[in-house]
């Protein structure tokens, strides 16, 4: 006997008052559909109900750009379909037909939105559903494109974090204890370090065989010594969630082979070179390892151009290409960070005096979120410390040469030349922290086109060499200054609405017309940055600071800023995005071109454009969200 659901005992009908959902179940229309019927077209006006499911199956039907029809879910007795007429105001993004013969219960719009109204839990159902669809696209779509086990083992280094190689439990032991008792206990442990600790268990410092080896028995030192006399004080360590290859790298550049892991001060783990040496992919961890170890410009870019084949890897992972991002944005500094170094070097090995004072190196833009991916240009800028006026000469004898030659270094490397010239070789985009300050309040008090979109590049900023300290001062400026004059981000709203997203009204991809991108449309332009700018802008006005977009929204979700369900909703757009422009910008390394953000829909499958439209829309919901809010500023 085929399963009959009533509506009074589904979520969410199910949890308000009986007496009103019966009321709203009395006020429905019931009709009988025979297998094959279709009940509407994905095309179709709106029908005014949402549509309950008592009995049988209901197939979901989405439309390719070739008219195709591609099934994307089936609906059994207690679920629903066709909600999303009834709680926006865009038509169906899909159609519906009977697999079987059904029953189903359609609830009248008004119905629903007074009852929503009334029982919040109703529009947060919905609402909920209506976001998952996006989530869920992404997720099939990505798990069909996995790769083969061999390419796993490839990416296995950049998916793993500490916490699940990590030796446990730590030996420790007290500072106090004699070189002698620690021996014993590597002995009798099997391990080659020891956490030593104070008398609250805080770590204080580490001791290894090496140490032992090389400070007690070589030298010929009594073993009764205390080991606090022998031991590293205050040892580098690393947090449960850091990924494998950033611990690899930092232990390569620090020559330490026995690393501890903390979770606040609590010691959970410890990670050696030979954990490492374990599970490491030779030819990725050689890659991350390779920036740090360049010796010229011309090994950068050797290590430059190897990053697509690492992004192609990373590709199969398939739980977020967030983190792909983040992983490439952290080859990227190192790069570019070595890449400082060198030209650095080679200034002083020529007989340029660096002035002895505080400055720092920052990028911006996508480098500064970590949201760099395989054609990043350059967005980047010195800042100094408030030197005194007669140091000015000997500064701009340094930095002036030193800008230039590290612009076309890292356009040598790859990274190509910013366009609007937001580079270090630009006067403006150098100088003292207090013309810093007094330059972006002319950004904010005077918001001009040009300052708006300066500031949009600028807001990302973080430091990559030097004093870390003078950004962090000067982004304690920019915060106070939002504050001051909020007309601001109406501006920066009021510019980014002149853009949208390339959908029409037919639901149908809009592509340039003319010029060398006929025929293509922005990944970036026309979708992600929408994502990136609206969530940026949310997160001046409450003035806080996350560095990628997807901290951002975490930061904003704990602020009541966006519930969960929207939170995730466009977080899941947004990795789509990331997710179609690391694939096409391989595609373009592939085909002998430069890798870019404009694409060919037509060349999408049916399921990357039912995706990409999704993700659109969600970028488009946001903007039109971020207008309505941030116009209050004013008054509209």
């Amino acid at each position: 006997m085929a399963l009959i659901c009533r509506l009074h005992e589904c979520a969410p009908f199910g949890r308000i008052p009986a007496e009103s959902a019966l009321e709203i179940e009395n006020a429905s229309v019931m009709t009988e559909y025979t297998a094959g019927t279709v009940i509407f077209h994905q095309k179709d006006e709106p029908s005014g109900f949402l549509y309950f499911i008592r009995s049988g199956r209901i197939d979901i039907m989405v439309e390719t750009p070739e008219g195709v029809e591609m099934l994307v879910d089936s609906r059994t007795a207690g679920g629903y379909f066709g909600w999303t007429p009834v709680f926006t105001n865009e038509g169906y993004t899909a159609g519906a037909r009977a697999a079987e013969d059904s029953s189903c219960l359609l609830i009248p719009k008004g119905l629903v939105l007074k009852s929503a109204e009334q029982y919040p839990i109703i529009s947060n159902f919905f609402n909920k559903a209506i976001f998952s669809q996006v989530r869920k696209l992404y997720k099939d779509m990505v798990e069909r494109n996995s790769m083969n086990p061999a390419a796993q083992m490839e990416a296995y280094p950049f998916q793993k974090r500490l916490s699940e190689i990590m030796s446990k439990p730590v030996i420790t032991a007290p500072v106090t204890s004699s070189v002698r008792d620690i021996a014993v206990r590597m002995t009798e442990s099997g391990v080659a370090a020891v956490v030593l600790t104070d008398s609250s268990g805080k770590m204080t410092g580490i001791v290894t065989e090496r140490d032992l080896v090389r400070k007690v028995m070589s030298s010929g030192a009594d073993s009764a010594i205390c080991v606090r006399q022998v031991m590293s004080s205050d040892p580098y360590y690393m947090t449960p969630d850091t990924f494998m290859y950033e611990a690899a790298t930092f232990m390569l550049r620090h020559s330490i082979r026995h690393l501890p892991v903390l979770d606040g001060e609590s010691i959970v783990g410890m990670v050696s070179v030979q954990d490492l040496m374990r599970f490491r992919s030779q030819k990725s961890m050689l890659l991350v390892g390779g920036a740090n170890e360049a010796k010229s410009v011309a090994e950068l870019a050797e290590v430059y151009r190897e990053i697509a084949k690492i992004a192609g890897v990373l590709l199969i992972e398939n739980r977020s290409h967030a983190e792909t991002m983040e992983i490439l944005s952290y080859v990227h500094h190192n790069v570019i960070r070595r890449c400082f170094e060198i030209i650095r070097q080679q200034m002083l090995d020529e007989g340029y005096v660096q002035p002895d004072i505080r400055y720092c190196f920052m990028i911006m833009g996508s480098g500064g979120r970590r949201e760099m991916l395989l054609g990043p240009d350059q967005d980047n800028g010195f800042i100094y410390e408030d030197f005194p006026q007669e140091l000015n000469e000997a500064v701009e004898a340094f930095f002036v040469p030193f800008a230039e030659r590290l612009v076309h270094a890292l356009a040598e490397v790859g990274y190509h030349l910013c366009n609007g010239q937001v580079m270090v070789n630009n006067p403006m985009w150098r100088g003292r922290i207090s013309e810093w300050r007094e330059r972006v309040a002319r950004w904010i008090k005077v918001p001009e086109p040009q300052r708006v979109r300066y500031s949009s590049i600028f807001f990302d900023f973080m430091p990559i060499w030097g004093d870390s300290s003078l950004c962090g001062e000067l982004r304690e400026t920019v915060s106070r200054l939002i504050k001051e004059n909020p007309l601001f981000l109406f501006q920066m709203m009021e510019l980014d609405y002149k853009h949208k997203v390339p959908l029409n009204l037919l639901d149908r991809f809009i592509t340039h017309k003319s010029g060398e991108n006929k025929g293509l449309l922005s990944l970036k332009e026309n979708g992600s940055i929408f994502i990136v700018d609206c969530v940026r802008m949310y997160m001046l006005e409450k003035g806080i600071y996350a560095v990628s977009t997807l901290d951002r929204l975490d930061r904003l979700e704990e602020l009541k800023v966006f519930n969960k369900a929207t939170a995730d909703h466009i977080k899941a757009a947004f990795e789509s995005f990331t997710y179609l422009r690391i694939q096409n910008e391989i595609r373009l390394i592939e085909k002998g071109l430069p890798p870019g953000h404009f694409l060919n829909p037509d060349e999408l499958t049916d399921q990357e454009a039912v995706l990409l439209k999704e993700a659109f829309k969600v970028a488009g919901k946001l903007q039109d969200s971020a207008k309505r809010h941030f116009s209050k500023i004013i008054g509209r």
